[in-house]
């Protein structure tokens, strides 16, 4: 709810900058803070506000917003934690990215300094070079919290998998909602990293080499891999390999109620083996989460079978 007191915090989604600097720096004020993606609808205006404060970037569209309400705007502020706003120094950069900063960032300058606008800054260094604009200089602050490692769950899959992909989606969506302390790993292709790109604390690793892969499989923190499997005639050749790569990974793994797994693992001994139920295997993911001494067991049990 927007408030005389709120500040709207204007971003490009989630950041390093926001969390790094303005909202510690804000929160440490205690300021009621609003935030924005910077390419929602701005919002109506039906009551003033203490301030504005875009990062990194703005519009063409927020600009007009802004000489619309300005009136009804207290501060107005754009932060930058790299040079942005000098075209020179963007030389050597992709380009477009470079088109990115000028079309995002550089061509508002004299916008910002027309409105006045404050500039905050993320260093001394940019503070001197735009000494005129008089900036504020803003120091970083660990947007980490202590409540402890992430857990990770993982699915690795290739390009004959595109249907478990699609079967997964709903099921990470669920428990990335209810289990904070869960972080999905998948392996996937430039598909796989746009149709997960909506779902939080979700990493897509390219598609490996084998001797990668298995340098990748013994490096420590996972904790849940799935092995779902649908059918198909294709799916009726697989074997049962992904058991062996999640005991390596040193986590314990859901498997597909499949012929391919069922000669490998016991259920509840050394895996979980689960109908084709998305419902299932979301209950089934939360439940091991809970329990590091279940999931300790049935690791120790599988490991037993593979050593």
């Amino acid at each position: 709810m927007v408030t005389p007191d709120t500040i709207l915090m204007v971003q490009q989604g989630d950041n390093p900058s926001a969390d790094f600097f303005v909202r510690p720096y804000l929160h440490g004020k205690g300021t009621a803070l609003t935030e924005i993606h910077l390419h929602s609808p701005s919002p109506p205006l039906s009551t003033p506000v203490a301030g504005v404060v875009f990062v990194r970037y703005l519009t063409p569209a927020w600009c007009k917003w802004v000489e619309h309400n300005r009136s009804q705007i207290g501060q107005l502020v754009f932060f930058m934690d790299d040079d942005l706003l000098d075209m020179n120094t963007h030389a050597g950069l992709p380009f477009r990215y470079r088109y990115k900063l000028w079309k995002l960032a550089r061509r508002h300058k004299n916008w910002l300094q027309r409105m006045g606008a404050e500039l905050w800054v993320s260093t001394p260094w940019l503070a001197k070079k735009y000494s005129s604009w008089s900036p504020q200089v803003l120091q970083p602050q660990s947007p980490y919290t202590n409540a402890g490692p992430q857990k990770t769950l993982f699915y690795h899959g290739s390009a004959s998998h595109g249907a478990e992909f699609e079967w997964l989606y709903p099921v990470f969506e669920q428990v990335l909602e209810q289990d904070a302390s869960l972080s999905v790993e998948l392996i996937g292709n430039h598909a796989v990293r746009k149709q997960f790109s909506a779902l939080p604390r979700t990493h897509v690793l390219h598609p490996m080499p084998w001797p990668a892969y298995q340098a990748l499989l013994a490096r420590p923190g996972r904790t849940i891999g799935l092995a779902p499997l649908l059918e198909s005639r294709f799916n009726a050749a697989r074997a049962s390999t992904k058991f062996f790569d999640i005991t390596q990974a040193g986590a314990v793994g859901i498997y597909a109620n499949h012929p391919v797994y069922r000669a490998m693992v016991r259920h509840e001994h050394n895996g979980l083996l689960l109908p084709m139920e998305q419902q299932a295997w979301v209950n089934a993911i939360l439940q091991l989460s809970e329990s590091e001494q279940t999931r300790q067991a049935m690791w120790e049990q599988a490991r037993n079978l593979t050593s």
